[in-house]
């Protein structure tokens, strides 16, 4: 079987310190990889994972459909749609680019697999910094996205429940419990005879979509909305034999490989 190409985009972030000892101070930087679990899951399968890391994401995402059109597909984690659409040339030279929001749009119509997950900075994000409502790519998604801040924060953990057709593709293999999560974005269930719910979370948290599939013109998307990580996906989640199965799944779906 030939390797499908997946284009993982975001995941990475930087954190600046100050600390303090008496009378003397000084700064120190740390930079931070959240994607290592997904990379390590797909590593030798028939998916070829690609890492575009949050800080390359302004000048390396193509920016025609042909640079697209080299992957299968695209997972948006934890990037901000600010990443994406403010090219260096035009946030500071003031010359206009192709809006890569609307690429990827028209990129998944035309058969590509995009896939949204979760976190601070996907859907609306913290305080509503990751800003993909009412944008192209949401068009593309078989969700909805609030207009504020949708973080769902459950630091005592919840369990998916399923609810979608267990013979779907997407389910494949994931019988029985699932380990907890920790948290996730509320979004809406889209409105379209293609989309189907397949995980949710409990009612006592507002049994909100979790794991959503649906089509886009001739393409595929999925939501997840919780993380592929810590904090929200518990090292116990990643340790779990479903957790690369489930991933498997989701991107031989969207890329049409089963």
């Amino acid at each position: 079987m030939t390797a499908k190409k997946v284009l993982l985009v975001g995941e990475s972030w930087m954190s600046s310190a100050t600390h303090y000892k008496g009378f003397d101070q000084f700064g120190s930087v740390t930079f931070h990889l959240g994607a290592e679990p997904l990379v390590k899951a797909l590593a030798g399968s028939e998916f070829e994972l690609t890492y575009m890391q949050a800080h390359q994401v302004p000048t390396e995402l193509p920016l025609t459909m042909e640079g697209l059109n080299a992957y299968d597909a695209i997972i948006l984690s934890d990037i901000g749609s600010n990443s994406i659409l403010l090219h260096p040339d035009v946030w500071l030279h003031g010359k206009p680019m192709p809006n890569r929001v609307k690429l990827l749009r028209e990129w998944t119509r035309q058969g590509g697999g995009l896939i949204m997950i979760g976190g601070y900075l996907t859907f609306q994000g913290i305080d509503g910094r990751g800003r993909w409502a009412r944008t192209a790519v949401e068009d593309a998604l078989p969700v909805t996205c609030l207009p504020h801040d949708d973080r769902i924060e459950v630091p005592e953990g919840f369990r998916a429940e399923i609810v979608g057709n267990r013979a779907h593709p997407l389910l494949a293999g994931l019988e029985g419990e699932w380990p907890l999560l920790l948290g996730a974005n509320e979004v809406k269930l889209r409105d379209r005879p293609d989309v189907e719910l397949l995980a949710r979370l409990p009612d006592s948290e507002g049994g909100h979509p979790l794991l959503v599939a649906g089509e886009y013109g001739e393409g595929r998307s999925v939501a997840w909305t919780s993380d592929i990580g810590p904090h929200w996906l518990p090292n116990s989640f990643v340790e779990w034999p479903g957790y690369a199965r489930l991933w498997k799944n989701v991107l031989g779906w969207v890329t049409k490989a089963s």
